[in-house]
């Protein structure tokens, strides 16, 4: 189904001045494809042509940036199974999965379509005092300029969306880099956008090598940089990107609460779900589950034989819900802490079983707070449990992380939903279900080490915009 290569594209169109890209299948391990690779002067044409771009595609009306938008959104239509398939293949990840990314995907640029026609500025009264008399203002919202946008590997279609939806939707001419492990799904938005009318040089999509990369982070034409991947690689973009805007969506090590008076048929669901969706490769994904103890033997129970019946494999194949990990890298990564954890009295409940890039369903408890299990983003198909007996206890280990991006708790108790709102250090909290639900429309960010801003179309183009205020006076 994959073509046997395929291009990058520079300032609007497709460029293949070699196929130095390997795309693994990463079930099979074999080459899937081979994709374009964009060296430094690659990189540094792209950006001058969308400095080009900013008049030009700033002249584009909004029902011309809506226009582009509806575009993309049928044409993904009309190629999601190409665009699942693709997804299946370069990530790993399950076909029901990559389906449901491409249902995303679609969303995302549906919302931003809908978002282009409706940036709104304000009328400010200013006569507060007498020296105001006779003057009024209004702001609006201009897009910033260029910008520079790095995706990665686990969502390569819908977070790459979270970028290039938004900047379409105000007029941002814009760089993007895609994960070299997974580039294929932003190539294909780009062969898409290559069919509109967009301004010569209004984006360009450039696979390359994370070390020819500096551009992307350091040139002062680019305005914005929105970069989503590592906390290590976000914080080090961040101190060498000078004065342009910088937006950080980073790791996560998300906590979920279970209380007594939850519905544990409904709980266990959902947490196995968080926990395994994708292999657990979503910076959102349940890592820890505290349960009150009062439930813990029961929850415990029926999260075992939950994890035990998923059922892992060939992506492709329909009924397999945990696919393989991304790289070998990784699997040994996952594999060490899983055995570092068990070396400093942990006990393995299920899973911990390796086969290739193959990582079984795991659950874990007693793990030490002190292990990189506990303390850092595992971001593979492992969790671990705890029991608390008071609910500020509870909070207090929710909080417990260098990370705060989404939290999950299960309770009936609205007195509780109200402090745990107040009191977790987090950027959303999801009452009723776990960490690892989204929708495409909402804020969605973190704090701490989980990074800055906010995504979610409404509030990208809040940062891809800039307000420029008009006072008049009327003599």
């Amino acid at each position: 189904m994959l073509r046997e290569s395929y291009p990058y594209y520079l300032a609007n169109k497709a460029v293949a001045p070699n196929a130095d890209l390997e795309v693994i299948d990463k079930y099979s391990g074999e080459v899937a494809t081979r994709v374009a690779m964009a060296d430094a002067k690659a990189i540094d044409a792209a950006i001058a042509k969308a400095v080009e771009a900013v008049e030009p595609f700033g002249r584009f009306a909004a029902y011309q940036r809506q226009a582009v938008l509806e575009h993309c959104v049928a044409r993904f239509r009309e190629r999601s199974e190409e665009l699942a398939m693709s997804l299946c293949i370069e990530a790993g990840k399950p076909i029901k999965d990559s389906r449901g990314e491409v249902s995303r995907l679609i969303d995302t640029f549906k919302i931003a379509s809908e978002l282009a026609v409706n940036i709104t500025g304000e009328v400010l009264s200013l006569d507060r005092s007498p020296r105001a008399k006779g003057y009024s203002g209004m702001w609006k919202r201009v897009p910033i300029g260029p910008c520079s946008f790095i995706s990665p590997f686990n969502f390569p279609l819908n977070l790459a969306a979270h970028k290039v939806a938004p900047a379409l939707a105000v007029g941002c001419p814009f760089v993007l880099k895609p994960a070299s492990l997974t580039p294929l799904g932003a190539l294909i938005i780009g062969e898409v956008l290559a069919e509109t009318d967009l301004p010569k040089g209004a984006f360009s999509i450039l696979p390359c090598r994370r070390d020819g990369a500096d551009l992307f982070t350091v040139d002062e034409r680019l305005k914005l940089l929105s970069f989503t991947g590592s906390p290590e690689v976000g914080w080090d973009l961040k101190a060498r990107a000078g004065k342009k805007k910088v937006i950080l969506e980073l790791g996560g090590n998300a906590a979920v609460i279970v209380d007594e008076d939850a519905d544990l048929n409904d709980a266990v669901s959902r947490i196995i779900v968080g926990a395994f969706y994708q292999s657990g490769q979503s910076c959102i994904s349940v890592q820890r589950v505290i349960i009150h103890e009062k439930i813990y033997d029961e929850v415990k129970s029926r999260l075992l034989a939950a994890a035990k019946a998923l059922k892992a494999g060939d992506p492709k194949s329909e009924d397999t819900f945990i696919g393989p990990v991304i790289s070998d890298k990784e699997a040994d990564r996952m594999e060490a802490w899983i055995q570092s954890a068990v070396k400093a009295g942990a006990k393995i409940l299920c899973g911990g079983h390796r086969d290739g890039r193959l990582i079984d369903a795991t659950l874990l408890e007693d793990v030490p707070r002190s292990e990189p299990m506990y303390a850092e983003e595992f971001f593979g198909p492992g969790a671990l449990l705890t029991k608390f007996r008071d609910f500020d206890e509870a909070l207090a280990e929710v909080n417990d992380s260098k990370f705060g991006l989404q939290a999950g708790l299960f309770t009936r108790d609205i007195y509780k939903i109200h402090k745990a709102w107040d009191t977790l250090e987090v950027g959303g909290l999801i009452v009723g279900d776990v960490p690892s639900w989204r929708v495409d429309h909402m804020p969605y960010g973190g704090v701490k080490e989980s990074g800055l801003g906010r995504e979610g179309i409404r509030y990208a183009i809040e940062d891809m915009t800039e307000i420029r205020l008009m006072v008049l006076r009327t003599p």
